[in-house]
Protein backbone atom coordinates (compact mmCIF):
# COMPACT_ATOMS: atom_id res chain seq x y z
CA UNK A 1 0.00 0.00 0.00
CA UNK A 2 0.61 3.71 -0.54
CA UNK A 3 0.98 6.29 2.17
CA UNK A 4 -1.66 6.50 4.20
CA UNK A 5 -3.28 9.80 5.71
CA UNK A 6 -2.36 11.89 8.85
CA UNK A 7 -6.32 12.62 10.87
CA UNK A 8 -4.66 13.28 14.09
CA UNK A 9 -3.89 16.78 15.56
CA UNK A 10 -1.90 17.68 18.89
CA UNK A 11 -4.03 17.74 21.84
CA UNK A 12 -1.19 18.83 24.56
CA UNK A 13 2.26 20.29 23.90
CA UNK A 14 4.11 19.32 26.27
CA UNK A 15 3.79 15.51 25.71
CA UNK A 16 2.43 15.23 22.11
CA UNK A 17 -1.18 13.76 22.77
CA UNK A 18 -3.10 13.38 19.69
CA UNK A 19 -6.95 13.21 19.43
CA UNK A 20 -8.80 12.48 15.62
CA UNK A 21 -10.86 14.92 15.05
CA UNK A 22 -12.99 13.87 11.54
CA UNK A 23 -15.62 16.73 10.81
CA UNK A 24 -17.38 17.32 8.07
CA UNK A 25 -19.35 20.46 6.54
CA UNK A 26 -20.98 18.67 3.46
CA UNK A 27 -23.58 15.99 4.84
CA UNK A 28 -26.69 16.29 7.09
CA UNK A 29 -26.33 16.22 10.81
CA UNK A 30 -28.47 12.86 10.36
CA UNK A 31 -26.44 11.07 8.00
CA UNK A 32 -22.88 12.05 10.19
CA UNK A 33 -24.46 10.96 13.56
CA UNK A 34 -26.12 7.55 11.60
CA UNK A 35 -22.48 6.93 9.68
CA UNK A 36 -21.25 7.84 13.55
CA UNK A 37 -23.88 5.30 14.77
CA UNK A 38 -22.75 2.41 12.01
CA UNK A 39 -19.00 2.78 12.51
CA UNK A 40 -19.11 3.23 16.74
CA UNK A 41 -18.64 -0.54 17.35
CA UNK A 42 -15.42 -0.66 15.41
CA UNK A 43 -14.11 2.69 16.71
CA UNK A 44 -10.63 3.72 17.34
CA UNK A 45 -10.24 5.37 20.63
CA UNK A 46 -6.40 7.06 19.70
CA UNK A 47 -6.31 8.66 23.07
CA UNK A 48 -6.50 6.15 25.38
CA UNK A 49 -4.83 4.18 23.04
CA UNK A 50 -1.98 6.65 23.07
CA UNK A 51 -2.08 7.39 27.39
CA UNK A 52 -1.65 3.78 27.70
CA UNK A 53 1.42 3.34 25.27
CA UNK A 54 3.18 6.01 26.23
CA UNK A 55 2.64 5.12 29.53
CA UNK A 56 4.35 2.10 28.23
CA UNK A 57 6.91 3.72 26.52
CA UNK A 58 8.00 5.77 30.01
CA UNK A 59 7.38 3.14 32.77
CA UNK A 60 7.72 -0.39 31.61
CA UNK A 61 11.79 -0.15 31.11
CA UNK A 62 11.92 1.04 34.82
CA UNK A 63 9.70 -1.91 35.89
CA UNK A 64 10.61 -4.49 34.14
CA UNK A 65 14.27 -3.80 32.89
CA UNK A 66 15.18 -5.26 29.69
CA UNK A 67 12.98 -4.47 26.58
CA UNK A 68 12.45 -8.26 24.47
CA UNK A 69 13.87 -8.37 21.02
CA UNK A 70 10.51 -6.66 19.26
CA UNK A 71 11.25 -3.64 21.57
CA UNK A 72 14.86 -3.43 20.78
CA UNK A 73 14.12 -3.39 17.06
CA UNK A 74 11.88 -0.66 17.29
CA UNK A 75 14.50 1.08 19.23
CA UNK A 76 16.61 0.52 16.68
CA UNK A 77 14.35 1.72 14.50
CA UNK A 78 13.83 5.24 15.75
CA UNK A 79 17.90 5.33 16.37
CA UNK A 80 18.64 4.65 12.82
CA UNK A 81 16.30 7.13 11.29
CA UNK A 82 16.46 10.06 14.02
CA UNK A 83 19.99 9.66 13.38
CA UNK A 84 19.70 10.36 9.39
CA UNK A 85 17.01 13.35 9.92
CA UNK A 86 20.04 14.61 11.99
CA UNK A 87 22.46 14.17 9.16
CA UNK A 88 20.36 15.79 6.50
CA UNK A 89 20.34 18.75 9.54
CA UNK A 90 16.55 18.38 10.78
CA UNK A 91 16.20 18.14 14.68
CA UNK A 92 13.33 20.11 15.36
CA UNK A 93 10.58 22.94 14.16
CA UNK A 94 13.07 25.62 16.68
CA UNK A 95 15.30 25.60 14.17
CA UNK A 96 19.23 24.31 14.79
CA UNK A 97 20.56 26.73 17.61
CA UNK A 98 19.14 23.97 19.64
CA UNK A 99 20.32 20.67 18.13
CA UNK A 100 17.67 18.39 20.18
CA UNK A 101 15.39 16.04 18.65
CA UNK A 102 12.04 16.95 18.79
CA UNK A 103 9.24 15.86 18.56
CA UNK A 104 10.95 12.62 20.00
CA UNK A 105 11.33 9.77 17.80
CA UNK A 106 8.63 6.93 19.27
CA UNK A 107 7.53 3.84 17.82
CA UNK A 108 5.14 1.47 17.96
CA UNK A 109 4.89 -1.07 15.46
CA UNK A 110 2.09 -3.37 15.04
CA UNK A 111 -0.78 -4.72 13.20
CA UNK A 112 -2.30 -1.08 11.76
CA UNK A 113 -5.76 0.10 12.67
CA UNK A 114 -8.55 0.43 10.08
CA UNK A 115 -9.97 3.54 8.51
CA UNK A 116 -13.57 4.44 6.77
CA UNK A 117 -13.27 6.48 4.17
CA UNK A 118 -16.61 7.97 3.15
CA UNK A 119 -17.25 9.75 -0.86
CA UNK A 120 -19.93 11.38 -2.13
CA UNK A 121 -21.05 8.99 -5.40
CA UNK A 122 -21.34 12.31 -7.71
CA UNK A 123 -17.68 13.03 -7.15
CA UNK A 124 -14.12 12.38 -5.42
CA UNK A 125 -14.17 14.15 -1.98
CA UNK A 126 -13.63 12.63 1.39
CA UNK A 127 -16.30 13.66 3.75
CA UNK A 128 -15.90 11.64 6.53
CA UNK A 129 -13.09 9.36 8.17
CA UNK A 130 -13.13 7.53 10.97
CA UNK A 131 -10.18 5.37 12.60
CA UNK A 132 -11.46 2.05 13.50
CA UNK A 133 -9.64 -0.65 15.39
CA UNK A 134 -7.23 -2.60 13.87
CA UNK A 135 -8.05 -6.30 12.49
CA UNK A 136 -11.39 -6.00 10.85
CA UNK A 137 -12.60 -8.72 9.62
CA UNK A 138 -13.63 -8.66 5.30
CA UNK A 139 -17.29 -9.67 6.71
CA UNK A 140 -17.57 -6.41 9.18
CA UNK A 141 -15.80 -4.30 6.16
CA UNK A 142 -18.94 -4.97 3.76
CA UNK A 143 -21.16 -4.95 6.45
CA UNK A 144 -20.00 -1.42 7.29
CA UNK A 145 -19.66 -0.23 3.98
CA UNK A 146 -22.94 -1.57 2.73
CA UNK A 147 -24.85 0.19 5.59
CA UNK A 148 -23.27 3.37 4.71
CA UNK A 149 -23.79 2.47 0.76
CA UNK A 150 -27.72 3.03 1.34
CA UNK A 151 -27.32 5.97 2.39
CA UNK A 152 -26.06 7.03 -0.60
CA UNK A 153 -22.70 7.52 0.03
CA UNK A 154 -19.69 5.75 -1.83
CA UNK A 155 -17.87 3.82 1.46
CA UNK A 156 -14.52 2.22 1.98
CA UNK A 157 -12.65 0.52 4.96
CA UNK A 158 -9.02 -0.30 4.55
CA UNK A 159 -5.95 -0.80 6.19
CA UNK A 160 -3.75 2.48 7.71
CA UNK A 161 -0.21 1.95 7.20
CA UNK A 162 0.73 4.30 10.02
CA UNK A 163 -0.70 6.91 12.69
CA UNK A 164 1.26 10.14 14.05
CA UNK A 165 0.10 9.38 16.94
CA UNK A 166 2.68 9.40 20.30
CA UNK A 167 4.11 6.82 20.05
CA UNK A 168 4.00 7.07 16.13
CA UNK A 169 1.57 3.50 14.92
CA UNK A 170 3.53 1.87 12.10
CA UNK A 171 1.92 -1.42 10.41
CA UNK A 172 4.46 -4.42 10.98
CA UNK A 173 2.89 -6.26 7.86
CA UNK A 174 4.91 -3.78 5.13
CA UNK A 175 8.88 -5.01 4.53
CA UNK A 176 11.74 -3.26 6.29
CA UNK A 177 11.91 -0.40 3.47
CA UNK A 178 8.15 0.23 3.97
CA UNK A 179 8.67 0.54 7.69
CA UNK A 180 11.48 3.20 7.62
CA UNK A 181 9.63 5.31 5.38
CA UNK A 182 6.58 4.86 7.47
CA UNK A 183 8.29 6.19 10.34
CA UNK A 184 10.01 8.99 9.20
CA UNK A 185 6.89 10.00 7.11
CA UNK A 186 4.59 9.98 10.81
CA UNK A 187 7.77 12.25 12.57
CA UNK A 188 7.69 14.55 9.98
CA UNK A 189 3.65 15.22 10.34
CA UNK A 190 4.67 15.41 14.07
CA UNK A 191 7.02 18.02 13.06
CA UNK A 192 4.59 19.99 10.84
CA UNK A 193 2.43 20.52 13.67
CA UNK A 194 4.47 22.88 15.08
CA UNK A 195 5.23 24.67 11.75
CA UNK A 196 2.42 27.46 9.75
CA UNK A 197 1.81 24.51 7.59
CA UNK A 198 0.89 21.71 10.07
CA UNK A 199 -0.95 24.31 12.09
CA UNK A 200 -3.27 25.36 8.95
CA UNK A 201 -4.18 21.55 8.45
CA UNK A 202 -5.19 21.57 11.85
CA UNK A 203 -7.33 24.38 11.27
CA UNK A 204 -8.68 22.76 8.14
CA UNK A 205 -9.45 19.47 9.97
CA UNK A 206 -11.43 21.46 12.62
CA UNK A 207 -13.75 23.18 9.89
CA UNK A 208 -12.27 26.64 11.20
CA UNK A 209 -11.39 27.50 7.31
CA UNK A 210 -11.42 24.16 5.20
CA UNK A 211 -8.94 23.75 2.22
CA UNK A 212 -8.03 20.47 0.51
CA UNK A 213 -4.99 21.55 -0.81
CA UNK A 214 -3.23 22.17 2.49
CA UNK A 215 -4.24 18.37 3.39
CA UNK A 216 -2.66 17.27 -0.26
CA UNK A 217 0.39 19.49 0.75
CA UNK A 218 1.06 18.22 4.24
CA UNK A 219 0.45 14.42 2.58
CA UNK A 220 2.91 14.68 -0.27
CA UNK A 221 5.42 16.65 1.65
CA UNK A 222 5.74 13.86 4.62
CA UNK A 223 5.73 11.19 1.75
CA UNK A 224 8.49 13.26 -0.12
CA UNK A 225 10.91 13.00 3.29
CA UNK A 226 9.54 10.24 4.80
CA UNK A 227 10.67 8.06 1.37
CA UNK A 228 13.91 10.07 0.95
CA UNK A 229 15.38 9.24 4.62
CA UNK A 230 13.58 5.98 4.70
CA UNK A 231 15.25 5.28 1.76
CA UNK A 232 18.88 6.22 3.09
CA UNK A 233 18.67 4.03 6.34
CA UNK A 234 17.29 1.28 4.19
CA UNK A 235 20.29 1.79 1.75
CA UNK A 236 22.97 2.20 4.56
CA UNK A 237 21.82 -0.50 6.85
CA UNK A 238 19.97 -3.28 5.41
CA UNK A 239 20.13 -3.34 1.65
CA UNK A 240 23.21 -5.50 1.30
CA UNK A 241 21.95 -7.75 4.58
CA UNK A 242 18.66 -8.12 2.39
CA UNK A 243 19.49 -8.50 -1.21
CA UNK A 244 19.92 -12.03 -1.26
CA UNK A 245 16.43 -12.76 -0.26
CA UNK A 246 14.64 -10.32 -2.40
CA UNK A 247 13.69 -11.40 -6.09
CA UNK A 248 12.55 -8.66 -8.65
CA UNK A 249 10.04 -9.71 -10.95
CA UNK A 250 10.21 -8.46 -14.68
CA UNK A 251 6.64 -7.46 -15.49
CA UNK A 252 5.81 -5.07 -18.60
CA UNK A 253 2.68 -4.17 -16.71
CA UNK A 254 2.74 -0.62 -15.43
CA UNK A 255 0.38 -0.35 -12.08
CA UNK A 256 1.40 4.00 -12.06
CA UNK A 257 0.17 4.40 -15.39
CA UNK A 258 -2.68 1.93 -14.99
CA UNK A 259 -4.03 3.51 -12.27
CA UNK A 260 -3.35 7.47 -13.14
CA UNK A 261 -5.11 6.75 -16.71
CA UNK A 262 -8.29 4.53 -14.69
CA UNK A 263 -8.24 7.88 -12.18
CA UNK A 264 -8.60 10.85 -15.32
CA UNK A 265 -11.48 8.23 -16.72
CA UNK A 266 -13.55 7.96 -13.79
CA UNK A 267 -13.17 11.77 -13.84
CA UNK A 268 -14.66 12.44 -16.78
CA UNK A 269 -17.56 10.16 -16.32
CA UNK A 270 -18.31 11.75 -13.19
CA UNK A 271 -17.89 15.44 -14.95
CA UNK A 272 -20.41 14.21 -17.20
CA UNK A 273 -22.90 12.89 -13.85
CA UNK A 274 -22.40 9.45 -15.39
CA UNK A 275 -21.88 7.61 -12.18
CA UNK A 276 -23.30 4.32 -13.11
CA UNK A 277 -21.07 4.02 -15.65
CA UNK A 278 -18.28 5.17 -13.56
CA UNK A 279 -18.75 2.95 -11.00
CA UNK A 280 -19.25 -0.07 -13.48
CA UNK A 281 -16.12 1.10 -15.05
CA UNK A 282 -13.92 1.00 -11.53
CA UNK A 283 -15.43 -2.35 -10.99
CA UNK A 284 -14.22 -3.80 -14.33
CA UNK A 285 -10.69 -2.31 -13.42
CA UNK A 286 -10.62 -3.71 -9.81
CA UNK A 287 -10.62 -6.92 -11.85
CA UNK A 288 -8.28 -5.88 -14.58
CA UNK A 289 -5.29 -5.22 -11.91
CA UNK A 290 -6.14 -8.05 -10.16
CA UNK A 291 -5.67 -10.15 -13.51
CA UNK A 292 -2.47 -8.24 -13.43
CA UNK A 293 -1.15 -9.42 -10.07
CA UNK A 294 -2.79 -6.44 -7.70
CA UNK A 295 -5.72 -7.21 -5.89
CA UNK A 296 -7.47 -3.78 -4.85
CA UNK A 297 -10.62 -5.16 -2.73
CA UNK A 298 -12.87 -2.38 -3.75
CA UNK A 299 -12.00 0.42 -6.66
CA UNK A 300 -14.71 3.26 -5.75
CA UNK A 301 -14.77 7.26 -5.15
CA UNK A 302 -14.15 6.86 -1.35
CA UNK A 303 -10.53 4.70 -2.79
CA UNK A 304 -9.99 7.99 -5.20
CA UNK A 305 -10.81 10.15 -2.25
CA UNK A 306 -8.38 8.40 0.23
CA UNK A 307 -5.64 7.88 -1.77
CA UNK A 308 -5.68 10.37 -3.78
CA UNK A 309 -4.79 12.57 -0.94
CA UNK A 310 -1.38 11.57 -1.92
CA UNK A 311 -0.49 13.89 -4.77
CA UNK A 312 2.79 11.86 -5.68
CA UNK A 313 0.49 8.80 -5.98
CA UNK A 314 -0.86 7.62 -9.29
CA UNK A 315 -4.32 7.93 -7.63
CA UNK A 316 -4.52 11.58 -7.56
CA UNK A 317 -4.96 14.18 -9.98
CA UNK A 318 -3.79 16.81 -8.30
CA UNK A 319 -0.90 19.15 -9.52
CA UNK A 320 0.84 19.97 -5.85
CA UNK A 321 3.05 16.68 -6.36
CA UNK A 322 4.38 17.80 -9.30
CA UNK A 323 5.32 21.04 -7.58
CA UNK A 324 6.66 19.56 -4.62
CA UNK A 325 8.86 17.39 -6.15
CA UNK A 326 10.17 20.13 -8.56
CA UNK A 327 10.56 22.30 -5.73
CA UNK A 328 12.39 19.43 -3.96
CA UNK A 329 14.57 19.18 -7.04
CA UNK A 330 16.01 23.33 -6.95
CA UNK A 331 16.48 22.66 -3.23
CA UNK A 332 20.03 22.88 -1.76
CA UNK A 333 19.04 20.30 0.85
CA UNK A 334 16.20 18.28 2.10
CA UNK A 335 16.43 20.42 5.06
CA UNK A 336 16.11 23.44 2.69
CA UNK A 337 13.34 22.03 1.14
CA UNK A 338 11.41 21.07 4.68
CA UNK A 339 12.34 24.96 5.92
CA UNK A 340 10.31 26.08 2.34
CA UNK A 341 7.57 23.85 2.64
CA UNK A 342 6.75 24.63 6.63
CA UNK A 343 6.16 27.46 6.58
CA UNK A 344 3.14 27.66 3.45
CA UNK A 345 -0.27 27.51 4.00
CA UNK A 346 -1.58 27.85 1.07
CA UNK A 347 -1.50 26.21 -2.27
CA UNK A 348 -0.71 29.82 -3.86
CA UNK A 349 2.30 30.00 -1.16
CA UNK A 350 3.52 26.42 -3.33
CA UNK A 351 3.03 27.91 -6.79
CA UNK A 352 5.22 31.29 -5.72
CA UNK A 353 7.74 29.20 -4.45
CA UNK A 354 8.43 27.26 -7.81
CA UNK A 355 8.35 30.20 -10.17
Amino acid sequence: MTRFRLKIISLSLAVLLAIPLFLSCSQSASDTDRISAYASPYKLNIFTWEVKNLAKEIFEPVLHGQKDSADSEEKLIESRVREEFSAQGIYNPAGNFLKIGFPPMTLFLGPPPDILIVSPRDKIEAIDEITLKPNMTAEEMAKLEGEIEKLGYSALVDKLGGLATVPAWVSNEGNTKFILESTAHEWVHQYLAFTPLGFRYVMDETGIQQNADVITLNETVADIIGNEIGNAVYQKYYALSTSSSNTTVSSSFDFNSTMRNIRKTVDKYLAKDEIDAAEKYMNEQRDYLAANGYNIRKLNQAYFAFYGTYADSPTSSSPIGGELNNLRNRSASLKDFLDKVSGMTSMADLEKAVR
